[in-house]
C-alpha cells in the first residue's frame, strides 16, 4: 500500500499586512487583454467561444465591431458589461485593439461531474443535525421569506418543495391539495432549451432538496427518519444552466447571475447557490465568472460556491493541495468543502471527505475553502426520471433507511450523492436561516460570522481513506487549506449574531498565501480593506482557530516553527511553491499538468479519464471508505 507523505513547512500569519492588487496577477505583455489559455487555444482553431469584457457597457457599436471581424454575438451580460461571442481565432488581435475592450477570455465549459460506479450507500448520512440546524428551527427560523437562487441543472417539482404542513399549511398525507410550490420562478439558459426548466440531469433537484426540502415524503407515522433540508421554508428561484449531462458554460451561468440580481427585490433573493465549477485558467481579477459573482456579492447576495472535488489529485506531487476550482477561488465568495458524517447525527466522529479540494488557489493563492459542511453520501430529493438515477443504478436510498419496512427496494423519492456540491447546498440553507434572523446583515458580515463561529476543533487533526481498488491511502489534515475556518455550526453563528457583538465593517475577502523563498515561510496576508485582524475579535487566530495552524506546525503555538511544507517532503514543497512548478514561472506547463492538456474543452488529467463528466470523485464513489 502506498501512503501519501504529508507536505511540510512553516506557516506564519500576518493579517495586518496590505495587499492592494491581486497577489499573482500576470504582468502586462503584448497580449495583456487576452487570457493565456485563449492564446494557447487559438492555434489551429477556426472559431472560439469568448467572453469580451468592456470598459463601458457594450452597445450597437460594439456589436457592429464584433460583426466586422467575423464575430457572432451571443449573450449580452449586463452586470459584467460583457458579451459572449464566437470569434474567428485570427481576429483576436483586432478585437484586442478596441480601446473599449477590457479583457477577453474563453467561454469555458463547466458543470456538475459524475459517473457510473459500484458504490452503494450502507447508511443514511446526516446534514442538518451535525450543523445544529434543529436548534435554529426551535427558535422559529426556517428560512421563511428568503429567496435562494439555485443555478444548476434545474429543479423538478416535488411535494418536498411545496409549503410544508408542519409549518402551518393545510394538506393531506397523500400529497394532494398542496397549497403551492415554493419554486416561485424558473428560467432556462441552456442553448436551444429556453422552454425547458425541469431537471433532466438530477443534480439541481438534489441540491435544492438539501437547501429547502420540507421532508413531507418522509414525514408521518410510517417513517423512522425525515429527510429535511436546512431551510425548509425558503423560496426557490430555479435558474437552469446545465443540460441533461450536467454540462454548461461560463456565459450561461453569468446570464443566470444577472437574472438573479435583477430579480433580487421581487423575490428577496439573498443567496445564490453554485454547486458547479471548472478548472482555474486565469486570475480571478480577470476571470469573467468570478467578476460576475462579485457583482452579485456587492448587490447584497451571499454567493455560496463548491470548492471542487479534486482533493485526491496527485498532479505535480501536491497531494491534493492547490486544487480549488473556479469560481470558488474568488476571495469574496463563501467557498465550501465536504465532510463525511460517518453515519451518525453527532459531529464528534466526522472527518474530511478525501476528494474535497484544498487550497490555496491556482495562480492567485487565495486561502480556500472558507469552511466545510456535510456532503458525503447524503440523501436528498430524487428526480426519478433523471440521468443520474438511470445511469447510476447503485445510487439509491432503500426504503429501509427511513421507513419501518425492511425493504431494500430503491426509494422513489430520495437518493444519495456525494461532493462539495452537496455541502454547498447545506451551507446555502444555513445562510438563509441566518438572513431570516438577521436580515440587515451584509454578505461580508454573514461570511465573517460563519467563519468566526465555525467549529475549529471537532475534526480530527489527521484522517485517512484507502481506495479499495488502487490501495492508495489519502490523508487529510485539519489545516487552513483543507478545512478553512472549520465545520459549519449554524446555531453558534445565530448566537453570535444575536449576542450584541458589533457587526464588522469591511470586506471578508479570503486571505492570500504568500511564500517567502528566503525564509521558507508561508504567510497569510489580508487585503487592506478586509476586516480580519482589525480587532482582537476578528483576528485570524479567532476566525480560523489555532488548530488550523497547529495541524500544520505540529506545535501548540500559532507561531510554531516547524512544518506544513518543507524539509520533510522537499519534492512536494518544490512542486507546490517552486519557481518553475505549480505556482511559479512555468504556469502554462503547470496548468497543463494540473488541469489537463485541453484548455478549451474537457481536461483529462484532473476531471476524469474521458470528459468533463468523467470524474467519479464528485460522487464519493471510488471507495466505500468514503462514507
Amino acid at each position: 500500500m502506498k501512503r501519501l507523505n504529508h507536505l511540510s513547512a512553516t506557516l506564519l500569519l500576518a493579517a495586518s499586512a496590505v495587499l492592494s492588487v491581486p497577489a499573482f496577477a500576470a504582468p502586462a505583455g503584448p497580449h495583456s487583454k487576452l487570457s493565456d489559455d485563449l492564446l494557447r487555444a487559438r492555434a489551429g482553431a477556426g472559431e472560439l467561444p469568448v467572453i469580451v469584457q468592456y470598459n463601458n457597457a457594450p452597445d450597437d457599436a460594439s456589436d457592429s465591431k464584433l460583426s466586422r471581424i467575423g464575430g457572432r454575438s451571443g449573450r449580452h451580460l449586463q452586470s459584467l458589461r460583457a458579451v459572449s461571442s464566437m470569434v474567428p481565432s485570427d481576429s483576436l488581435e483586432s478585437l484586442e485593439s478596441d480601446p473599449n475592450v477590457k479583457h477577453v477570455s474563453l467561454d469555458h465549459p463547466l458543470g456538475a461531474r459524475g459517473a457510473a460506479s459500484t458504490s452503494i450507500a450502507t447508511t443514511a448520512e446526516y446534514t442538518t443535525d451535525p450543523i445544529n440546524a434543529p436548534a435554529v428551527w426551535a427558535k422559529g427560523y426556517t428560512g421563511a421569506g428568503i429567496g435562494v437562487a439555485v443555478i444548476d441543472s434545474g429543479i423538478n417539482s416535488s411535494a418536498d418543495f411545496y409549503v410544508s404542513p408542519v409549518l402551518g399549511a393545510v394538506t393531506n398525507s397523500g400529497g394532494t391539495m398542496l397549497p403551492g410550490s415554493r419554486i416561485v420562478y424558473s428560467q432556462s439558459f441552456v442553448p436551444n432549451e429556453a422552454s425547458i426548466t425541469t431537471d433532466a440531469f438530477g443534480h439541481g433537484t438534489h441540491v435544492a432538496g438539501l437547501i429547502a426540502g420540507n421532508g413531507i415524503n418522509s414525514t408521518g407515522p410510517a417513517f423512522t427518519r425525515t429527510f429535511k433540508g436546512v431551510a425548509p421554508s425558503v423560496q426557490l428561484i430555479n435558474l437552469r444552466v446545465l443540460d441533461e449531462n450536467g454540462v454548461g458554460s461560463d456565459s450561461a451561468v453569468i446570464q443566470a447571475i444577472d437574472t438573479a440580481i435583477s430579480l433580487r427585490s421581487k423575490y428577496n433573493i439573498r443567496v445564490i447557490n453554485l454547486s458547479l465549477g471548472r478548472p482555474i485558467w486565469e486570475t480571478y481579477a480577470d476571470d469573467p465568472l468570478c467578476q460576475e459573482l462579485e457583482k452579485a456579492w456587492k448587490a447584497g447576495i451571499v454567493v455560496v460556491v463548491a470548492a471542487g472535488n479534486e482533493g485526491r489529485d496527485l498532479a505535480l506531487n501536491t497531494e491534493g493541495y492547490g486544487t480549488i476550482e473556479a469560481p470558488g477561488n474568488d476571495p469574496y465568495v463563501l467557498t465550501v468543502g465536504a465532510v463525511r458524517t460517518m453515519g451518525t447525527a453527532v459531529n464528534t466522529d466526522d472527518a474530511m471527505a478525501s476528494y474535497s479540494s484544498k487550497g490555496p488557489s491556482f495562480l492567485d493563492h487565495i486561502s480556500k475553502p472558507d469552511l466545510v459542511a456535510p456532503g458525503n453520501l447524503v440523501t436528498s430529493v430524487l428526480n426519478y426520471t433523471s440521468n443520474l438515477r438511470t445511469d447510476n443504478p447503485t445510487f439509491f436510498t432503500p426504503y429501509s433507511f427511513y421507513t419501518y419496512s425492511n425493504s431494500n427496494k430503491p426509494s422513489n423519492f430520495y437518493m444519495p450523492l456525494s461532493g462539495t456540491s452537496m455541502a454547498t447546498g447545506v451551507v446555502s440553507g444555513a445562510v438563509a436561516l441566518l438572513l431570516q434572523a438577521s436580515p440587515a446583515s451584509t454578505p461580508d458580515q454573514l461570511k465573517a460570522f460563519l467563519m468566526l463561529s465555525a467549529n475549529h476543533d471537532v475534526l480530527p487533526q489527521q484522517s485517512s481513506v484507502t481506495d479499495a481498488t488502487s490501495g492508495m491511502t489519502y490523508l487529510d489534515y485539519a489545516d487552513v487549506f483543507t478545512t478553512g475556518a472549520g465545520y459549519l455550526d449554524v446555531s453558534a453563528t445565530l448566537t453570535a449574531l444575536r449576542s450584541g457583538t458589533p457587526l464588522p465593517n469591511g470586506t471578508a475577502m479570503s486571505p492570500v498565501a504568500i511564500y517567502d523563498s528566503d525564509s521558507g515561510n508561508v504567510t497569510l496576508v489580508a487585503d487592506q480593506t478586509a476586516l480580519w485582524g482589525s480587532t482582537a475579535l476578528w483576528g485570524a487566530s479567532n476566525v480560523y482557530g489555532s488548530s488550523a495552524f497547529n495541524a500544520m506546525s505540529g506545535q501548540t503555538a500559532l507561531w510554531g516553527a516547524t512544518a506544513l511544507w518543507g524539509a520533510n517532503d522537499p519534492a512536494g514543497f518544490t512542486a507546490l511553491w517552486g519557481a518553475t512548478a505549480l505556482w511559479g514561472a512555468g504556469t502554462p506547463a503547470a496548468a497543463t499538468a494540473l488541469w489537463g492538456a485541453d484548455g478549451v474543452d474537457a481536461s483529462t488529467a484532473l476531471w476524469g479519464a474521458s470528459s468533463l463528466t468523467g470524474s467519479t470523485a464528485l460522487w464519493g464513489a471510488s471507495t466505500p471508505s468514503d462514507r
